[in-house]
């Protein structure tokens, strides 16, 4: 079996008005490519805070993240740009698509990273705006397009990379519930069909249950773990 991702021991600390918050106090996770995780915990459990360190916006303070076989903790500052932009497929709840750019282009700009535009990926953008339903709506920009379709367009731009896994953070935020089930559709479509690690930070139960395995945090530390 091959892991997406494994945690060892990971803790993180900040300091918050002159005390020490232990956010994460020794969390061991591992999650074998092709699972579809949801992760869920009330405010203050340390989702937001393991959703970071998985996403390499953050560092641990202790324990070890191995993503492909090297330990995230020790890479420099340049590597974790590398791991971020080539083996993490963002979703998130805003979209954070660029106003200015087209769907086809949005989904373009994890590859300006390293200069990889060229025919062929671009061939592979408008392969992936069709699997997702946007095949119609290249041309558009984000302002022209419904919640569904920009996180629809958000969707193909974190797979443009082939990343490790794609980590969804309240991915249907902002949407009403009959897109919110389109898009639960389409990732779970994407974790089923064509093998897509899923991690969704979520505080839905009804999103959550849509997942093969539900992770439960509190105070810092894993609550429970649960293979549905």
């Amino acid at each position: 079996m091959n892991l997406a991702f494994r945690v060892e021991e990971l803790k993180k600390d900040y300091l918050l008005g002159g005390e020490t918050v232990h956010a994460l106090r020794g969390v061991t996770i591992e999650v074998p490519e092709g699972d579809y995780v949801a992760i869920m915990g009330p405010s203050g459990s340390g989702k937001s805070t393991l959703l970071n360190l998985l996403g390499c916006l953050d560092r641990p303070t202790s324990g070890s993240y191995f993503l492909g076989g090297d330990d995230v903790a020790k890479m420099t500052d340049d590597r974790l740009s590398e791991v971020r932009a080539n083996r993490i497929g963002f979703v998130f709840q805003s979209y954070n698509l660029i106003a200015q750019l087209t769907v086809v282009e949005n989904i373009e700009v994890p590859l300006y990273y390293g200069s990889r535009l060229n025919s062929t990926t671009r061939a592979r953008c408008h392969k992936l705006a069709e699997m997702v339903g946007l095949g119609d709506r290249l041309r558009h920009r984000p302002t022209q397009l419904s919640g569904g379709q920009q996180q629809r367009a958000a969707i193909a731009r974190s797979l443009v990379n082939d990343p490790y896994f794609i980590l969804a953070d309240e991915p249907t935020g902002n949407l009403d519930s009959v897109t919110s089930g389109e898009i639960l559709d389409l990732l779970s479509r994407l974790n089923r069909e064509e093998g897509k690690t899923v991690i969704m930070v979520t505080h839905e139960e009804d999103v959550a249950e849509r997942a093969k395995r539900i992770i439960r945090l509190k105070d810092g530390l894993l609550q429970s773990d649960v293979r549905r």
